[in-house]
């Protein structure tokens, strides 16, 4: 039986990537998996932006990056990737990737060293994804 479910949660995700885990984990060894959060506040303390990652097999992949307009330009963004590098070093990864759009962070990400690995045309159409990575080892 297949079953739409309408309103996910955590466990729902969890219960789903539990049988690929293990797949993984007999074919290539168990890895540590950590969550990576920094947090960019404002003077009030409220997050307003800030980078969300996770490890795994000694990479470290930043799922978001995220600053509200008016604090880009500022060298933010650079000490957020900066600072997760370093994380990423700490867990003792070997390397970081992420995946950017077209219209987003490109030449950010490459300015800082990361190189295009991937493409995926038309996604969103008349857009591309691009897919970057850098050793860090």
């Amino acid at each position: 039986m297949i079953d739409s479910i309408p309103h996910p949660d955590a466990a729902v995700r969890e219960a789903i990537l539990a049988p690929l885990r293990a797949h993984n984990d007999a074919a290539a060894g168990p890895t540590e998996r950590h969550d990576v959060a920094l947090a960019v506040r404002d003077d009030s303390g409220a997050i307003v932006g800030g980078l969300w990652g996770t490890t795994g097999y000694r990479w470290l992949f930043v799922q978001y990056l995220a600053l509200p307009p008016e604090r880009r330009g500022r060298g933010e963004g650079r000490a957020l990737m900066l600072a997760a590098e370093e994380e990423a070093r700490r867990l003792g990864c070997i390397g970081v990737w992420l995946d950017t759009y077209s219209f987003q962070a490109r030449g950010f990400y490459e300015k800082l060293g990361y190189a295009v690995f991937g493409r995926i045309d038309d996604y969103p159409p008349g857009e591309a994804r691009h897919f970057l990575s850098k050793r860090i080892d």
